[in-house]
């Protein structure tokens, strides 16, 4: 019994072998069970972060395509007010260049003696081709401002030009009139086309300035045969004036006034006249001193004064109207010290009666196509104009001779002979690709009052107060010269929607300058007014 309890004791001591096989089965089973639970984790961990990296992707990748929609960091914010700041001081930079470019192109044309409504035209064609719209133009016969608002609550910004020269030179006026119209067609960009005007600018004048001289004086001899004078004191009078425009050349370099330049050539007019007088020249010196008178009377701009008036400059008219006056004032002052010598030493320049007879109206006619393109060749007209000016000239002389033949009057002839030049140089100007203005002043040379101004100063001078009233004949006829030529030019504009619309926009008839916008400037500068406009309202 002992023995036998005895090795049931030891045997639960010792444990059975079975009981061993499962415990390590189990430990076994679980450690796998724990690796494969420590996997599932790894393996869930490892699919977040994943998941994680995907969605900061997405919304970085959303960032980058709508980057006003999310928030900037402080480098893109910066970088961004940076690029805007730039694109604005361009945008500045070609508003200053855009004005510099008109006022400059402006300022050829005022000088030019073309009105104040074909300066303000021209100027505003250039901005509106460059993409203002909305510009204001202020001229006041010295200076040119121009405004520009981009948007009703942005500074308008104002820039100004001193008009500091004056001169005849229609070439240059005719270059920057198609510069103006090649700008406005889009041909040019606005570089190019400043530096054009820049070229033409300080570009000499295209013929030798000889030639000029020489063509003053084909001008005065013409008015003497105009006038009835023979091959003799033509001659005389065609030496006079290129002495006359030499003088005042040299006065020009020395910066002496133009009043009293205006003084000395008609006081050496008047001077050769009492020379002739003296020694008995078969010869009617009285013409001399006409067609002194008439080669200055030409270079005055009494036409644009009369237009700046009829369009509603009244400021530029009157200060034309002045400078008009103090010339002619200039040239009565020399002619009366003439008289007042001649007086004195007993050579009185009497005026022999003038009468016109048909059998001269082939002689006048030339003679008036010969001024005309005398002076345009004196004033550098482009060649392709002078036939047209020629034209121009010879219809203003037959109807002026025509008018007073049948005993009209001298101012209602002169204003039938300017609204012939008025009508037909408008359309030959256009024709010939010259500005009409170029054609119409050439072609009232021949009809300028030099032999009437002549006539009054010297009654005046006798004490004879008749001569008052050939002095304010002469007024009409340069009123009636001007005016003449103005509505001549309203009655040759063309009849159509878009003409119509400009005219009263403008005020008056385009001598200067293209006559309608372009539409393919027109859409750039609704799209580049707009831009500014969004600009100008953020915040």
């Amino acid at each position: 019994m002992v023995k036998g309890g005895d090795r049931a004791a030891d045997g639960a001591e010792t444990g059975s072998p079975s009981l061993d096989v499962t415990l390590s089965e189990d430990l076994r089973l679980g450690d796998l069970r724990r690796a494969d639970a420590a996997k599932a984790q790894a393996d869930a961990s490892e699919r977040r972060r994943g998941e994680r990296r995907q969605a900061e992707r997405r919304r970085r990748d959303r960032r980058d395509a709508e980057p006003t929609t999310g928030e900037l960091s402080v480098d893109e914010l910066s970088a961004e007010l940076q690029a805007a700041d730039e694109q604005a001081r361009d945008e500045q930079r070609e508003l200053y260049r855009t004005l510099d470019l008109a006022l400059r192109i402006g300022e050829v044309v005022l000088s030019s003696g073309a009105g104040t409504a074909d300066a303000t035209a021209t100027i505003l064609s250039v901005t509106a081709s460059a993409g203002l719209r909305g510009c204001e133009v202020d001229i006041t016969f010295t200076s040119i401002a121009i405004s520009y608002q981009a948007a009703p609550d942005v500074a308008p910004e104002t820039h100004m030009r001193i008009v500091r020269y004056r001169g005849q030179d229609f070439s240059r006026l005719t270059a920057v009139d198609q510069l103006v119209r090649r700008f406005a067609r889009a041909e040019l960009t606005r570089e190019e086309a400043s530096r054009e005007l820049a070229r033409m600018v300080s570009a000499g004048p295209p013929f030798p300035r000889w030639s000029s001289v020489l063509a003053w004086g084909v001008m005065a001899g013409g008015a003497t045969l105009l006038l009835g004078g023979g091959w003799l004191i033509t001659l005389v009078a065609v030496v006079t004036a290129c002495f006359i425009e030499l003088s005042n050349r040299w006065f020009n370099r020395q910066r002496l006034p133009a009043f009293y330049q205006q003084v000395a050539g008609a006081f050496v007019a008047t001077a050769v006249a009492l020379i002739l007088y003296a020694v008995d020249a078969p010869v009617k010196p009285s013409l001399v001193v006409a067609a002194g008178i008439i080669m200055l009377l030409a270079g005055i701009a009494l036409t644009g004064a009369v237009q700046d008036a009829i369009t509603g400059y009244y400021v530029t008219a009157a200060a034309r109207s002045l400078e008009a006056m103090l010339l002619t004032g200039g040239i009565i002052a020399g002619v009366s010290l003439g008289i007042s010598l001649g007086i004195k030493l007993g050579l009185p320049v009497a005026i022999e009666a003038q009468t016109i007879q048909l059998s001269n109206l082939p002689i006048m006619v030339s003679s008036g196509a010969l001024m005309a393109v005398a002076f345009a060749y004196a004033s550098y007209s482009p060649l392709r104009s002078l036939l047209p000016i020629a034209v121009v000239g010879a219809l203003g002389s037959l109807v002026f001779t025509l008018m007073t033949r049948a005993q009209f009057g001298p101012a209602w002839s002169t204003a039938a002979a300017a609204f012939a030049v008025g009508l037909v140089g408008y359309s030959l100007g256009r024709r010939s690709g010259v500005p009409p203005l170029v054609v119409v002043v050439c072609g009232t040379v021949p009809l300028l009052p030099g032999l009437t101004i002549y006539k009054g100063l010297y009654e005046l001078s006798l004490g004879q107060l008749v001569g008052i009233v050939s002095l304010v004949t002469a007024v009409a006829i340069g009123v009636a010269l001007a005016s003449g030529v103005i509505l001549g030019e309203y009655v040759a504009q063309p009849i159509r929607r878009e003409a119509r619309r400009l005219e009263d926009r403008l005020a008056g008839p385009r001598l200067v300058g293209p006559r309608r916008p372009t539409r393919r400037r027109t859409e750039r500068s609704r799209s580049h007014r707009s831009r500014r406009t969004r600009r100008a309202d953020q915040p």
